[in-house]
């Protein structure tokens, strides 16, 4: 009896008080519960949730992103924008900017917070610093952090949380660029690690354009990849960083940790006017959301450029921001890739892998925005194809992929748009391709312009 109540202790440490402990999956390709169960990371950047808002308007953002299917939120303890300002209580994270000073009042909003998305099933991605504070590469800084100071905040924020459903993140949109930099953030992951008894996953959230494997490739304390294929232009191939990542000797889950954000002004295109003309709408978001997923990521973060910075329509916006939160929080590419989540989880998800050779006779002159993804289940028993553009992407299934000949297969279709069933659209004929209506939608985005059609495609065996 005594063997059995030790192990009973052993199992109900592994979880936090209302939620599993992840961990990395024996695959090395996503993450589990505890109990094995695959999780799905569903994530939101709102950095500055700690920093900026009351306890009544963190539960208006975390209620509605819970219903929305969001299981992660990433909020920063240190904000970019900017330490040396108080909360929305007037109180400081830091006594007089020392790291190994935390101040007690502030870091209760921060448990207030924490504990309020774990009650709706939300963990918490908890950047203990932005990047500024490493490395003022550009920002307000200023640099407060040593190797010293750092591994002594990170054990005090380890033993804090312990208990709490956390998921770390260091690194902060900057690059590693001297051995300085990394021994910030070798000890900092040694002083989390230290304080919670690695309870944690920790991952590295890099600068735009930039990967967490560029810096650790194989560093022990890393347990899963973040990249940020940003927001410099239109239909960045975020599926090349999750090749490089899924290519590396140390095998470990990957996903885009900051996409280009809804209603964020593409960065490339700026007239000499200096005012943005070309804002990045739903359909970028979740098409970016469709490619990542089906190229091997574990998850998916979203991001809305309202909502990371909390922009009220009264303080000085960042980069042109230009939607009250409260009313981006409601923008269509949250509830779209939420729906994309509701989808994975009802199939056999974590099988997927990509394959470029499941389509066969794409046009030769398809643009880089066009390009479709496609998936095919490790035993053969299912494919999953993203198309962005159906009235330029014919589909033909190569079925030798699959466990299964033509005669025996049937092609649905799923609306990643609407989140519902495209019946009619797709079929098999002769065995050689899968036909999609190409009528155009007429119903307009958010920004006013032409929907595109773009749609999911599902082939499985029929029953």
């Amino acid at each position: 009896m005594r063997c059995l109540c030790f192990a009973l202790l052993l199992v109900a440490s592994s979880t936090f008080a209302g939620l599993p402990s992840l961990k990395v999956a024996e695959d090395h390709r996503h993450l589990v519960t505890d109990q094995g169960k695959p999780f799905f990371y569903l994530g939101d950047t709102a950095w500055e949730l700690f920093h900026r808002l009351t306890s009544e308007e963190a539960d208006l953002y975390l209620t509605t992103r819970a219903k929305q299917g969001f299981n992660v939120v990433h909020a920063v303890a240190l904000a970019e924008y900017d330490v040396s300002v108080p909360n929305a209580y007037g109180e400081l994270p830091l006594e007089n900017l020392d790291p190994t000073k935390p101040r007690e009042a502030y870091f209760k909003h921060v448990d207030y917070i924490i504990d309020k998305a774990e009650s709706l099933g939300i963990y918490v991605g908890f950047l203990p610093t932005w990047g500024d504070k490493w490395n003022k590469a550009w920002g307000k800084g200023p640099e407060i952090f040593t190797p010293q100071n750092a591994k002594v905040y990170g054990e005090w924020l380890g033993r804090r949380y312990k208990d709490k459903p956390i998921i770390w993140i260091l690194g902060g949109d900057r690059s590693v660029d001297n051995d300085n930099h990394r021994a910030i953030i070798r000890a900092m992951a040694a002083g989390l690690k230290a304080g919670d008894g690695g309870r944690h996953l920790i991952s590295f959230h890099p600068k735009g354009g930039k990967n967490s494997s560029d810096y650790w490739p194989d560093e022990s304390w890393l347990d899963f990849h973040e990249f940020q294929s940003g927001h410099h232009a239109q239909a960045i191939h975020n599926f090349d960083f999750n090749a490089k990542n899924l290519a590396l000797p140390a095998l470990k889950p990957t996903l885009d940790g900051e996409p280009c954000y809804e209603d964020h002004p593409v960065r490339g295109i700026a007239p000499k006017t200096g005012v943005p003309t070309v804002w990045f709408d739903e359909y970028d978001a979740r098409r970016a959301a469709w490619w990542s997923m089906l190229s091997g990521a574990c998850g998916h973060v979203y991001g809305d450029h309202s909502v990371w910075q909390f922009y009220d329509g009264k303080q000085e916006p960042v980069f042109h921001a230009r939607t009250p939160w409260q009313k981006a929080i409601e923008y269509p590419g949250a509830v779209q890739v939420g729906q994309m989540k509701a989808f994975f989880e009802k199939i056999e998800w974590q099988k997927l892998r990509r394959d470029d050779g499941f389509l066969e006779g794409l046009p030769k002159d398809l643009k880089r925005e066009q390009q479709p993804m496609a998936a095919v289940a490790t035993d053969g028993s299912f494919a999953v194809v993203y198309v962005p553009d159906t009235k330029a992407v014919p589909i033909s299934p190569n079925f030798a992929k699959l466990a299964f000949d033509f005669e025996h297969c049937e092609a649905r279709s799923f609306n990643p748009k609407t989140g519902s069933d495209m019946s009619g659209v797709v079929g098999i004929v002769s065995g050689q391709a899968a036909y999609i209506a190409t009528a155009e939608s007429k119903e307009p985005g958010f920004n006013g312009e032409p929907m595109r059609p773009d749609a999911v495609l599902v082939f499985s065996k029929k029953k």
